[in-house]
């Protein structure tokens, strides 16, 4: 039977969802199979619609569980069981639900249905018997928005000794939305409580963001119709301004993120409003929402479209003062397409919760396979442990700008974003990001300028290039970038997302350099399959290694693995195993396996490495066990080193396309200092993994 916790929270609408993103977070760094399940979901049953934080959880973390399998009852079904005095059915269902689910994990974290008000039927006691039915413990989420630490201290006492009555196992206590001026004493009001202190306790700062719906939730809470702006829904409403009066008093009341709320033929308040969010001296707003079923007229609707970068625009049927009374009712909540509202929660949690702590309150039962999930987080807290500065040459691209965003709001690294300052701005304001803690840095205005062209030239002179020549080199984008780790300004560049992979690793090679035990650069792609994380390579680089040189790739290639969490064991792969075939490849492979198993012994003794050796003998273990029995790789490796570029880039693009495998990389190895690859198709979550895995080698190379 899986491992299993039961999070239960004292009072609603005090953001149980970032509790419930951070420890699945948490769990899926460290559990192979974690599965997501709520008792009760309080959806409505007549709309069909499923439960946002099932879905949520499901969608974020690629969850493969059918959504009927992840929920035990409706509020409505259960109310009704309840009120014919079926209870017994109520709890046995669940149970039923409950384990049918968990025999398919290995732990299953339980979201305690949030307290509605509307009937006595779901209350605080109702959890509490599920969860002693379940045989979980129990992790209590508190609120503390607007109260004193001695009031939320006197309010988590109570429910602790509604617990204690009730024999319920608790892990420990978790106050959310606390005002900032009052973290530390409610903090230690909580410790010093001697019933609630004697368990974990984790305070986390209520967070405006998270408070405040997107505009993407107010459309669909009320319903509207969406005229401009399809691909800025993500954007905060922090506010709204009803806007009635005259253009020049209206933009006196302008204030950041607030959300206009006009009628559709007030075409001067709505191009009054795209012109202020095109000033640079006014605040940017949320959105446009016009009243009254009306829209703007063929000729302002033409004004509008001219505009370079528009805000959405929304349209509703309601007249002005109905319209803002819905959107003032409106409680945010985090979808599972707002993944700027994800990301900010994770930090969120993060920040405030001491993940080992927690970790170790609530594991105990652990696997030592590596997920995919379990790769990225992992990759994720290696890189905040120690921060590193890493150089994105690539400025002006907006996933690169997307991804800086991310890695900043998780606190990931530092980064150097290059490219032409006012460029870049105009992006970041326009895709409304928040990347203050960046350091924009345009290479010819650079202080270093200079001194980067000097050192350049003193490095290549033999290569007969003149001075003149050097300056134009370190204008490029890339060559900065390197010469910028090369004098120790920064600790990794990756690039890639606009530029070709020669065009990224050639000043690397130039400048950079290999480091003294490797003579040659290769790469690795980290293939994250449905159940494990394989390390290919070389997939990227050397179209036709020798043996030496392969055994340097097998070696650079397992110390990597070993970097990043995945145990090495090494396939040197052929198209025949063991002795059985003959031909120059297969022998270029044998001579290389015996080439890495010396080299092992200087600088990674016990490595296990086998080869020649056939794909299918590698990863299958009936087959491995039939054409190499008695090997310790076969089977079960984890690093598939590939004879030449043809085969690796081949197989790896094979594999991703045929099974849905997501590819990392391709990351190199061998240099001096970290320089990475990014495709020209890249995601924004490509781009962070990929920092993130720079930093972890820029970590481990210092």
């Amino acid at each position: 039977m899986a491992n299993k916790l039961y999070i239960t929270a004292t009072e609603r609408r005090i953001g149980k969802s970032v509790v419930s993103l951070g420890l699945m977070e948490l769990l899926t760094r460290n559990i192979k199979r974690v599965a997501f399940f709520r008792p009760l979901v309080d959806v409505d049953d007549t709309r069909h619609e499923n439960d946002n934080t099932i879905e949520l959880i499901r969608s974020h973390y690629d969850l493969t569980f059918e959504y009927d399998e992840m929920y035990g009852f409706t509020a409505d079904e259960a109310n009704t069981l309840i009120s014919m005095g079926r209870d017994d059915e109520l709890h046995e269902k669940i149970l039923n639900k409950f384990n049918a689910l968990a025999l398919k994990a290995d732990f299953v974290l339980i979201d305690g249905l949030e307290m509605t008000g509307a009937s006595s039927s779901f209350d605080f006691d109702l959890n509490i018997t599920i969860a002693n039915n379940l045989a979980a413990p129990i992790l209590l989420v508190a609120g503390g928005r607007n109260m004193q630490a001695d009031d939320i201290r006197r309010s988590v006492k109570v429910y602790y000794e509604s617990l204690a009555e009730k024999s319920s196992s608790v892990v420990g206590t978790i106050v959310n939305r606390v005002d900032p001026g009052s973290f530390e004493k409610v903090k230690s009001a909580l410790e010093n409580d001697p019933l609630v202190g004697k368990q974990s306790v984790y305070v986390i700062s209520d967070n405006e963001n998270l408070g405040n719906p997107s505009v993407g939730e107010v459309v669909k809470l009320v319903n509207a119709e969406v005229l401009y702006g399809q691909d800025k829904l993500t954007r905060h409403v922090r506010g709204f301004t009803i806007a009635s009066m005259q253009l020049r008093n209206y933009l006196e009341r302008i204030e950041y993120g607030n959300l206009i709320i006009t009628a559709g033929d007030r075409s001067d308040i709505i191009l009054g409003s795209l012109a202020a969010e095109e000033s640079k001296t006014m605040p940017n707003i949320s959105g446009i929402m016009l009243t009254g079923g009306l829209v703007p007229e063929p000729a302002v609707q033409k004004v509008i479209e001219g505009f370079p970068d528009l805000v959405p625009i929304l349209s509703v049927a309601e007249n002005t003062y109905q319209a803002a009374i819905r959107v003032d009712s409106i409680h945010a909540s985090i979808t599972p397409d707002n993944s700027r509202k994800i990301n900010e929660a994770l930090a969120l949690f993060e920040r405030h919760v001491d993940m080992v702590e927690l970790r170790d309150k609530i594991i105990t039962r652990k696997t030592t396979t590596v997920t995919p999930k379990m790769f990225e987080s992992r990759l994720l807290l290696r890189a905040q442990a120690n921060k590193q500065h890493i150089v994105l040459p690539e400025g002006e691209d907006d996933r690169i700008l997307q991804a800086a965003e991310i890695l900043l709001r998780r606190d990931v690294v530092n980064l150097t974003i290059l490219g032409d300052e006012a460029r870049i701005g105009e992006r970041v304001r326009s895709l409304g990001l928040h990347i203050e803690g960046a350091e924009i840095v345009d290479p010819v205005k650079s202080p270093h300028f200079d001194e980067y062209v000097d050192d350049y030239y003193e490095l290549r002179r033999h290569k007969g290039i003149s001075r003149d020549f050097a300056s134009d080199t370190i204008g490029d984008f890339n060559y900065f970038a390197t010469m910028m780790i090369y004098k120790g300004h920064a600790d990794g560049v990756v690039s890639g997302a606009a530029h070709t992979t020669a065009n990224t690793i050639r000043p690397a090679f130039q400048i950079i350099k290999t480091v003294p035990e490797c003579s040659v650069v290769s790469s690795v792609f980290f293939m994250c399959l449905n159940d494990r994380v394989l390390a290919y390579g070389d997939c990227a680089v050397n179209p036709n290694p020798t043996a030496a040189e392969l055994a340097e790739i097998a070696t650079s290639s397992a110390l990597t693995a070993r970097l990043f969490g995945i145990e090495p064991r090494v396939a040197m792969l052929s198209y025949s195993s063991g002795t059985s075939g003959k031909g120059e490849q297969v022998d270029k492979v044998r001579e290389a396996t015996e080439l890495a198993r010396k080299r092992s012994e200087r600088i990674y003794p016990g490595l296990l490495i086998e080869g020649p050796i056939q794909y299918d003998a590698a990863i299958d273990p009936y087959v491995g066990a039939s054409k190499m029995p008695g090997s310790k790789v076969a089977g079960r490796a984890t690093v598939f080193i590939f004879p030449d570029l043809n085969t690796g880039n081949n197989t790896y693009k094979a594999v991703q396309r045929s099974s849905g495998a997501v590819a990392i990389g391709p990351l190199l190895q061998g240099l001096r200092k970290p320089v990475n690859d990014l495709s020209r198709g890249c995601l924004v979550t490509d781009i962070v993994n990929t920092v993130a895995m720079t930093a972890v080698q820029a970590q481990a190379q210092k």
